[in-house]
């Protein structure tokens, strides 16, 4: 019965462990729940001030500014939007792989690359593999605040007026559903109109704002309003595409667990039986001795 002592040690293991997957399933249930309710407050505002800076885009402007100014690409940063923990299945892998993608792009056009970092996954990922980190934030938790994000968005901006960079993605997980998180790549400067059929009557004809104090000084704050509203919507879509995505892991490893201990209790059982007959045979070949 030694193999069956090692067979049940191992299957009280794996229900040991079951229960704490069964519990991180649950608790990753409850946050993404609340995740979802802060995704979906930031995305209407998120929406409007695009709205409204495509509008701006198509407008007669009192001034160019800088934040509409498309360069030729010699250098493109991205704002990589990663989970600050593991244990969310291929989540930042997959988000990872297309930043790599789009990296090999750059390079085979012989555009450089850096990046602007939010979460532990993304600071360790360009940590092992190289490449130009312009800043990093970690730890911003399950509920982050705008105020979280200002640092590294304001290093992000700050490369682009100065010209040191050309164009600025955001890459992030947009959160489709519990079983579907895409990775995406959003383009946030320089700030483009919208593609718009030119039969829209939205877009059929040119106007502009009225401006207090002036133009400048309501555009320019505008402006990085919007990088800052894109970017922290992109930042709690991922959290509540990491929520989802763990849960969906926890209960898959949950699953696998319910199966691999059936199969060890039928092993266990055949070990069982096999002991006993072996026991009766014994003692009936005993009984015909005598």
């Amino acid at each position: 019965m030694a193999g069956s002592q090692e067979i049940r040690t191992q299957i009280k293991s794996i229900q040991n462990t079951q229960k704490i997957t069964k519990a991180m399933e649950m608790v990753a249930a409850s946050k993404m729940r609340k995740a979802k309710g802060q995704m979906e407050k930031a995305r209407p505002y998120a929406d409007k001030i695009s709205y409204v800076m495509s509008h701006l885009a198509n407008a007669h402007a009192e001034y160019d500014s800088v934040y509409f100014e498309v360069r030729e690409v010699k250098k493109r940063a991205y704002i990589v939007v990663s989970s600050d923990r593991g244990l969310c299945g291929g989540l930042n892998n997959n988000l990872f792989k297309k930043i790599i993608e789009s990296t090999v792009e750059n390079q085979n056009n012989n555009i450089e690359t850096s990046y602007s970092v939010f979460g532990n996954k993304a600071a360790g990922f360009f940590q092992r593999i190289g490449g130009e980190v312009i800043s990093q934030s970690t730890h911003l938790g399950d509920h982050p605040q705008i105020e979280d994000l200002l640092g590294t968005i304001k290093s992000t901006i700050d490369k682009f007026i100065s010209k040191d960079v050309d164009e600025v993605y955001v890459a992030y997980n947009k959160f489709v559903n519990t079983v579907s998180q895409i990775p995406t790549l959003d383009k946030i400067l320089p700030i483009s109109p919208e593609d718009s059929d030119s039969a829209n009557s939205e877009y059929a004809h040119y106007w502009d704002y009225l401006y207090e104090p002036d133009a400048k000084e309501v555009l320019e704050a505008l402006f990085i309003r919007f990088i800052e509203s894109l970017t922290y919507r992109a930042v709690v879509e991922n959290i509540a595409s990491e929520q989802a995505s763990r849960m969906v892991a926890m209960k898959s490893s949950s699953d696998n667990a319910t199966d691999l201990i059936s199969e060890l209790q039928i092993i266990y059982n055949k070990n069982r039986q096999a002991a006993i007959t072996q026991e009766i045979s014994e003692i009936i070949s005993g009984a015909s001795a005598l």
